[in-house]
């Protein structure tokens, strides 16, 4: 029996644009074209959405954080699921579809471990440090690790915000019971480099590590990584997010909301994630923003993106094996 267990984050309210939550069905569909049994042998878990609020006029009421309230349903459906998984004794692995389900992720790995600190490995090209306060577009996509974080960014502010979204956005930041559920010396970002002035004020305000692309490229995938869970080497658990816009588009493919050039190769990325999630201290790993409406190369991103699964998935499924002997 598989260690994994699956779990489906299809909610694409975050996102500025559509399909998202299409990912992983294209990520099931790479599978057939591989000839892979790898969603036969594993079972999995539903996280609801509420992707229906796309198309209600009600996400306007939040114009700086759209579809809030139901990204406060979505994190506390997080809580309950992976409590669950935990209680299993399995690995969760997160297919999601926009990256605003992160904050639901972190939100459900602390409900499950409160006395844990937990440190955040985010392989993207985004910072996602955004606040309603800050935000451009009010797509909580760009939020998750100010949610985490506890974070509202108020030297930066930018935008008026509704009594009602300030409300909104304090239950978000508190979902569980927790705030902040992560600190920022226990963050590491790997291959950001698409950011606004709002973030980038936060990144020098609290010295968060960013390990930029070139960097990765000169050391090498596997020194990157070791250094990098040296770095976390005072927190207890850590998780690993990866969104596959941290991939160059050029290299891969456009089938992703917000595609950045100048990132990692598949091989780059796949090495990379291996050597990281070799540590027996991560307990959650989650791929992201695939959507296959914006592939110009008919689902090569999850193609891809299910490559990069099934090898990262052989590497936890041996972790355990070993363990476990």
């Amino acid at each position: 029996m598989s260690s994994i267990k699956i779990v489906n984050s299809r909610s694409e309210i975050g996102a500025g644009t559509r399909g998202a939550s299409l990912g992983i069905e294209a990520l099931k569909i790479a599978s057939l074209r591989a000839h892979s049994n790898y969603f036969i042998d594993k079972y999995s878990e539903e996280v609801l959405n509420h992707n229906h609020l796309i198309f209600e006029t009600s996400k306007f009421e939040d114009e700086n954080a759209h579809n809030i309230v139901g990204l406060i349903e979505l994190c506390e459906d997080f809580c309950s699921v992976l409590k669950k998984v935990y209680s299993e004794g399995k690995f969760p692995i997160v297919l999601a579809g926009d990256h605003s389900s992160a904050a639901g992720t972190i939100a459900g790995i602390k409900h499950s471990y409160p006395d844990k600190r937990l440190g955040v490995i985010w392989v993207d090209a985004h910072a996602d440090l955004h606040s309603p306060y800050t935000s451009p577009t009010g797509n909580v996509h760009g939020m998750p690790l100010a949610v985490s974080l506890g974070e509202d960014n108020l030297d930066k502010v930018k935008n008026t915000i509704s009594s009602h979204s300030k409300e909104k956005w304090d239950l978000l930041k508190n979902v569980g019971g927790i705030i902040p559920k992560i600190y920022p010396q226990d963050l590491v970002f790997i291959g950001v480099r698409d950011t606004e002035e709002e973030e980038e004020y936060l990144i020098d305000k609290y010295n968060i590590k960013n390990i930029e692309v070139d960097e990765l490229q000169k050391k090498g995938p596997s020194i990157v990584a070791s250094e990098t869970l040296d770095y976390l080497e005072e927190c207890d658990i850590i998780y690993i997010t990866f969104d596959v816009d941290s991939m160059d588009p050029d290299l891969v493919s456009h089938g992703t909301g917000t595609p950045v050039p100048n990132g990692f190769s598949e091989l780059e990325v796949t090495e990379l994630l291996v050597e990281l999630n070799k540590s027996s201290k991560i307990c959650c790993f989650e791929i992201t923003e695939i959507n296959p409406t914006l592939d110009e190369k008919v689902n090569t991103m999850a193609d891809t993106a299910f490559r990069v699964l099934e090898t990262v998935s052989k590497t936890i499924e041996s972790k355990f094996a070993t363990s476990s002997s």
